[in-house]
């Protein structure tokens, strides 16, 4: 059947642009947009192309609100910033620049418009998504608001900008980018930035052909033409010299490139993921990192949190880790006095570091229970030396007692009375632990996933 598509512009901003689809499509301008426009037809797409500001129109956004199944696609300037495109993306279904090529615009229209999706294929979908987010361990709210913003930076099809500390698990996001992605079908090819010397670079991305230095005996593709239709994964971004930035801003701002020894410009439809750990802004401002290709990257961002910004999750990622590492056949676990040992670290080297830990501790470990004398930690001390004792001792124990309550409720499907009782506490004095830490909801919730 047709399908109706309703297409919001400026008259300077007209898309101009057709598909391949059956579909009928209708031209407006902004001005004789209303609410009263859109209730009057039987619109399958609307496609608004303008700047967020034009989208936070109260009858656009009303109409949104109010139930409607028709699918919205938002078409932006490409100098747009990031928390507009943030703000679109809460609203709309997708979102394409301006600068975008017009078959990814088609591509998407035809996506929105396709209603041949089964009950299975919609069910496919979601299991997806659930294997992505069950790699992503954690319920600290520090946690949950950047797996939240992960999962909306992955519907739109933009540069993402991944940053943290090191060991805070940002390829583990990536990954999750692109597989709650619709290219998670193509390759995810990670790029270890600060691994390739800077006179390999060009090769190693672009690829040569036969003869183009005396040691190229034969062709060679590069990631870029490896990724193509994927997602290409710029680890350590801010290791690159800043001749290599230049080239890498050459391809993402042409979507084109030429291999080594080539006299033809090919072209790849990759999606790009960047990580850094560094502060990308100071780097600037020593000279170190160029600000063109820094706003080419740093359209969507997501701040992965340092593991002793969210304590609440070392309980939870260690008993991961041990069930992922012990051998079969055995089952291993945490005595009180180790988890107290874990809650106590400062983990410089976060995530990373506390796998480490606890596959240390399956190994050296004997019998069933991990003890504190099990935990080998680094030579850092085990808290930071700002703190003095006192500090340091309410601190472990707030960290510990929070960790620990929430973990029982969430075993307990936020029951305060199983709870307590597994905990050796009366309810009541239980009860006034779980109101101190706030933790009774987000037990709960986390219990329910």
């Amino acid at each position: 059947m047709p399908r109706n598509v309703l297409v919001v512009s400026d008259e300077d901003h007209a898309t101009g642009a057709t598909t391949t689809s059956d579909g009928c499509w209708t031209h407006v301008l902004w001005g004789q947009f209303s609410r009263q426009l859109l209730d009057s037809r039987e619109v399958d797409l609307l496609v608004v192309v303008a700047s967020a500001e034009r989208l936070t129109r109260a009858d656009l956004l009303d109409w949104r609100k109010g139930g409607q199944r028709c699918k919205m696609l938002a078409v932006l300037p490409p100098e747009s910033a990031r928390e507009d495109i943030e703000f679109v993306l809460s609203i709309a279904d997708d979102l394409i620049l301006f600068s975008d090529r017009k078959e990814l615009f088609d591509l998407r229209v035809r996506r929105l418009l396709d209603t041949s999706c089964s009950e299975s294929e919609a069910a496919y979908e979601g299991l997806i998504g659930e294997l992505c987010r069950a790699n992503l361990v954690g319920s600290d709210p520090n946690f949950v608001r950047a797996a939240e913003r992960l999962a909306a930076s992955a519907r739109a099809d933009i540069p993402v900008l991944i940053t943290g500390e090191t060991g805070t698990g940002k390829e583990l996001f990536a990954r999750a980018v692109h597989s709650l992605s619709h290219r998670r079908n193509h390759p995810f090819i990670p790029v270890d930035c600060g691994g390739i010397p800077d006179h390999l670079f060009e090769n190693e991305l672009f690829g040569h052909v036969r003869g183009a230095f005396t040691d190229a005996h034969g062709e060679q593709r590069g990631l870029v033409s490896v990724a193509d239709g994927g997602t290409l994964f710029l680890d350590e971004v801010d290791s690159l010299s800043i001749a290599a930035q230049a080239k890498l801003l050459r391809f993402l701002q042409e979507r084109q490139f030429k291999s080594l020894g080539s006299e033809r410009w090919a072209r790849a439809d990759v999606r790009i993921v960047a990580a850094s750990n560094r502060n990308l802004v100071q780097r600037i401002e020593e000279k170190q990192f160029r600000q063109d290709l820094y706003f080419r990257l740093d359209v969507l961002r997501v701040e992965v949190p340092p593991l002793r910004e969210r304590p609440q999750d070392i309980p939870l990622l260690a008993r991961h880790f041990l069930v992922r590492n012990q051998p079969k056949g055995t089952l291993k676990s945490f005595s009180p006095s180790a988890m107290r040992r874990l809650m106590s670290h400062h983990w410089p080297g976060n995530v990373r570091e506390l796998l480490n830990v606890v596959q240390r501790a399956i190994v050296f470990s004997h019998g069933p229970l991990i003890d504190a004398t099990d935990i080998a930690l680094s030579q850092e001390a085990v808290m930071p030396q700002r703190q003095n004792f006192r500090a340091a001792r309410e601190e472990t124990v707030e960290n510990f007692e929070r960790g620990y309550v929430q973990e029982l409720l969430v075993r307990h499907h936020g029951n305060v009375t199983h709870a307590a009782r597994e905990a050796g506490k009366e309810r009541r004095s239980f009860g006034r632990l779980v109101k101190k830490y706030g933790v009774r909801a987000l037990a709960r919730a986390a219990g329910q996933n």
